[in-house]
């Protein structure tokens, strides 16, 4: 098992950003968290994928709907990954999850959840 936590949510006004990070702990990460990613879920809504990152940061993985405006980067060494959001919109308001797994696609950890709210 992998214990993740994340952090750095909060309220911001549309156009603002806000940089989230995740705390991996537990077994050999990289094994049990050679991808980590994000995902959101809206009030109402499935969760969805947000971004990813392979073991490396060699590849990275985003949804349409933030590339451009998110990045995704890991500190193996503090066992961290982040997400830094720019030019935050209204409907980017939902609670991100990060999750790591061996493969992309393939999460079997999960943390549990930071709010972020946009406002306009």
């Amino acid at each position: 098992q992998v214990q993740l936590v994340e952090s750095g949510g909060g309220l911001v006004q549309a156009g603002g950003s806000l940089r989230l990070s995740c705390a991996a702990s537990g077994r050999t990460l990289s094994s049990y968290a050679m991808f980590m990613g994000w995902f959101r879920q809206a009030p109402g809504k499935e969760r969805e994928f947000v971004a990813a990152i392979g073991w490396s940061g060699g590849s990275t993985y985003y949804a349409d709907s933030v590339k451009g405006r998110f990045t995704i980067s890991r500190d193996n060494a503090k066992s961290t990954v982040y997400l830094q959001m720019y030019s935050l919109k209204p409907e980017d308001t939902a609670v991100y999850y990060c999750a790591a797994g061996p493969g992309h696609g393939s999460y079997y950890n999960w943390g549990q959840g930071t709010q972020v709210t946009v406002s306009s």
